[in-house]
């Protein structure tokens, strides 16, 4: 099977911009097929709009940025805090993969600062490897389909885990020409700004994802702006080698020569 389909999954509205939309941008523009998901609804991201209002709202902003990145938008499967681990929630998601059947698969890191994130990490894992398992329900109910994905996870915020060890990419996409289009699909968040300034203290997501895109792209001593990946391994997913990451974005993907050697067997 060889659809040129990709799917972001994120946790809330507002994490597909901070670290996947420049790279999902990119397979847009050389033909893929591409799919916007936020797992939450965003429903906690306020301390002036009740549950039901932000649901409202967060949904119209997120339909408006997945608008900008050129994206299909998916709604969200439950609410922020309530992504758990569970057979409903992961029935759901699997749904969702079987019936775009992406060849790529963006998503959170395993570790990150917040279990949201990493609950979504575990939860996509599973759909996509669940994919071709006839024997697994999915709700709706969805046909299988066995072909090879590709998962790739993203940086955590901050560039490093939930016990601050500082997390390397195993590569870098340039993400320089598409810098501003990815602070217009941020920004059309617009509820988050005061929120994530008062309950985080990020003093500006904009400037937040501005920095963090500037330092990946250090990393990379080649690119401006970057997003870093780490790709999934390949068990029950894809072959070994494979990497759609690289085949698709050409010059605009960069593999990290370090992180690779410390995965070689000694």
């Amino acid at each position: 099977m060889s659809r040129k389909v990709a799917i972001a999954i994120g946790a809330h509205p507002d994490d597909i911009e901070f670290y996947m939309a420049g790279t999902l941008m990119l397979l847009g523009k050389v033909g893929y097929e591409t799919h916007y998901l936020n797992v939450a609804s965003g429903s906690c991201g306020s301390a002036e709009y009740g549950v039901s209002a932000l649901r409202s709202i967060r949904a119209t902003e997120g339909r408006a940025a997945a608008k900008i990145l050129g994206a299909h938008f998916h709604p969200s499967l439950t609410d922020d805090l309530e992504i758990l681990y569970t057979l409903e929630l992961l029935r759901s998601l699997a749904a969702v993969i079987r019936e775009v059947k992406p060849r790529i698969v963006l998503t959170h890191p395993p570790q990150d600062y917040m279990e949201d994130h990493t609950n979504t990490c575990r939860l996509a894992v599973t759909a996509a490897f669940a994919r071709g398992m006839p024997n697994f329900k999915t709700t709706p109910s969805r046909p299988v389909a066995d072909y090879e994905v590709t998962v790739y996870h993203s940086m955590p915020h901050g560039l490093r885990d939930q016990l601050r060890r500082r997390v390397v990419p195993g590569a870098f996409v340039n993400t320089s020409s598409l810098q501003k289009t990815k602070h217009e699909a941020l920004a059309a968040h617009k509820s988050q700004q005061q929120w994530l300034d008062v309950s985080q203290g990020l003093n500006s997501y904009l400037l937040a994802m501005e920095d963090m895109s500037l330092e990946v792209g250090r990393m990379s001593k080649r690119f401006k702006y970057a997003e870093g990946w780490r790709r999934h391994l390949h068990y029950g997913f894809c072959a070994e080698k494979s990497e759609p990451l690289a085949e698709a974005l050409g010059r605009n993907y960069q593999s990290n020569e370090t992180y690779e050697r410390g995965l070689e067997e000694p």
